[in-house]
């Protein structure tokens, strides 16, 4: 499997906005700027992520894009689905005469479990996660102390 750049990019641009949509609505530009993406091709990234209901917009002066859920409830495998479709490794339809073939020996023993091991991996992954990883990365993490 290999992630498309809609879906590179997608992720960028979702981590940035919950990173910065604590204060409300984010600009489209702002987004782009700040992660050197160009704004049309984000307008169609952002169009693809409102329909599938991941984020929300706002439009005028004070619009903009925020998350439609809460950070810990999005998971990368949720925006990665949205943007490429099925995260199968390969995609091989088997016939039932297949049944004992090479193929489908390679296909339930090899591709099949890869498969399963990204799903695992991505649905365990959300936005909070990375929001909460890039702050401790980029040294703006605040840690609260309670006495």
């Amino acid at each position: 499997m290999k992630v498309s750049t809609k879906g590179r990019y997608g992720l960028r641009a979702m981590v940035d906005l919950a990173i910065h949509s604590t204060n409300g609505h984010v600009p489209l530009y702002c987004i782009a700027d700040r992660q050197n993406i160009s704004v049309n091709y984000l307008e169609q990234v952002f169009s693809t992520l409102r329909k599938t209901g991941l984020v929300k917009s706002v439009k005028g002066a004070q619009g903009g894009y925020t998350l439609a859920a809460n950070p810990a409830d999005i998971t990368v495998g949720r925006i990665l689905r949205a943007l490429e479709g099925n995260l199968s490794v390969v995609e091989d339809s088997m016939d039932s005469e297949d049944d004992r073939s090479v193929r489908q020996c390679i296909q339930i023993n090899v591709w099949n479990k890869m498969t399963d091991c990204i799903n695992q991996l991505v649905d365990t992954i959300t936005l909070e996660d990375l929001v909460h990883e890039y702050q401790r990365m980029s040294g703006t993490l605040v840690s609260m102390y309670y006495i």
